[in-house]
C-alpha cells in the first residue's frame, strides 16, 4: 500500500506490540525498539526514510520512494527456525526470515522446488548482543 508523509507517521504510531526500528532522513538510526511495545515516533525534521517492524505474526517493511512510502506486510507466523538467520547490525543481533514459495522448475523436470521469494525483518535476538 502507498501512503503520504502524514499517513505514514500516523500508521507507524498506530503499531502496538511490535519491535523494530526507524531510519530517518536526517540522522543515524537511533529509534530502535528491541522489545515488543507500542511504537511512537515524532518527526520534527526530515522524514521517515525506511522502517522495519515485526511481531509474532507479521513483518512490516516501509520504504520511501520519491513522494510516497510503500508499506509491505509479510506473514511470518509459519516461518521455521531453519529459515531464520541472525546478523549483527544496529548494535544488536537482528533476525531475518527467508520466505520461500514452491514453483515448477524446468531444470528439475517441472517438479516443484522451493525458491526464495524475499527476506524480511523478523525481530531482534534476545539476550546479549555480540
Amino acid at each position: 500500500m502507498k501512503k503520504n508523509k502524514e499517513e505514514i507517521e500516523t500508521y507507524i504510531n498506530s503499531l502496538k506490540g511490535y519491535e523494530g526500528y526507524v531510519q530517518f532522513s536526517h540522522k543515524p538510526i537511533e529509534e530502535i525498539w528491541t522489545n515488543r511495545s507500542d511504537i511512537n515516533v515524532d518527526v520534527k525534521d526530515g522524514f521517515v526514510y525506511e522502517a522495519h517492524f515485526c511481531n509474532d505474526f507479521e513483518s512490516i517493511a516501509i520504504k520511501q520512494i520519491n513522494d510516497v512510502w510503500l508499506v509491505s506486510t509479510t506473514d511470518i507466523s509459519k516461518v521455521s527456525q531453519e529459515d531464520t538467520q541472525t546478523f549483527h547490525a544496529l548494535k544488536q543481533n537482528v533476525k531475518m526470515a527467508q520466505i520461500f514459495e514452491e514453483l515448477s522448475d524446468e531444470l528439475c523436470e517441472g517438479m516443484k522446488v522451493k525458491k526464495i521469494k524475499k527476506i524480511v525483518f523478523a525481530g531482534f535476538e534476545k539476550g546479549d548482543s555480540k
